[in-house]
């Protein structure tokens, strides 16, 4: 999953000027190679910002899946997207300002899109994140404990499984639960597309 913002990493007059500029959303989303296998989500309060409009009209020349999360009805993007969000929240506690509640409601939606996708996509195992990239201390715990919540192992086991895992917590959970070599629960999640349960069954 990739964010594409109005003018990140610039000041805040010229990030405000971004969002009117439609072909640089455009063309973000050509830099990034969009193609009929992506979606895109287009989020915008008002549902008209030009670069979310000129961003979702590229998703849709690439034939990508096109959804838009909105605070109004009947807005631009929900004409040009295949799904429209609309989480209507009413008027702002303080007029002019789209970042208290449309903002907070959007955010809820994109957690929620995010989290189900991550699933969808096999990074999960049950209420584990187990697609852990074991790149600093931190989350070589967390990848630990993600193998031994999903297995039941003692200490010794999951350090064994996951050292010959190469530190992937989803090798090492195949190798534990399936009682095979780090080596067949490669093969397993390479045929199953990184999905654990189906690389055990």
């Amino acid at each position: 999953m990739t964010a594409v913002v109005a003018g990140a990493g610039a000041e805040p007059a010229e990030r405000d000027a971004a969002e009117d500029d439609s072909e640089a959303g455009a063309e973000a989303l050509r830099t990034l190679g969009v193609s009929a296998g992506d979606a895109v989500v287009a989020v915008s309060a008002s549902g008209r910002t030009p670069f979310a409009v000129g961003a979702l009209e590229s998703a849709a020349d690439a034939g990508a899946l096109m959804v838009c999360v909105v605070s109004v009805p009947e807005s631009e993007l929900a004409r040009i997207a295949e799904h429209e969000l609309a989480v209507v929240v009413g008027p702002e506690i303080v007029s002019g300002s789209t970042r208290l509640k449309a903002g907070t409601a959007q955010k809820l939606v994109l957690n929620s899109i995010s989290t189900l996708s991550m699933i969808r996509l096999g990074k999960t195992y049950g209420d584990l994140m187990v697609d852990v990239a074991t790149t600093n201390e931190k989350l070589s715990a967390r990848a630990r404990r993600a193998v031994r919540l999903a297995t039941g192992a003692d200490d010794d086991e999951v350090d064994r499984a996951l050292a010959q895992s190469d530190g992937s917590a989803k090798v090492a959970i195949v190798t534990l639960l399936a009682d095979v070599d780090s080596d067949e629960a490669r093969r397993r999640l390479e045929a199953s597309s990184g999905n654990v349960r189906k690389a055990l069954q």
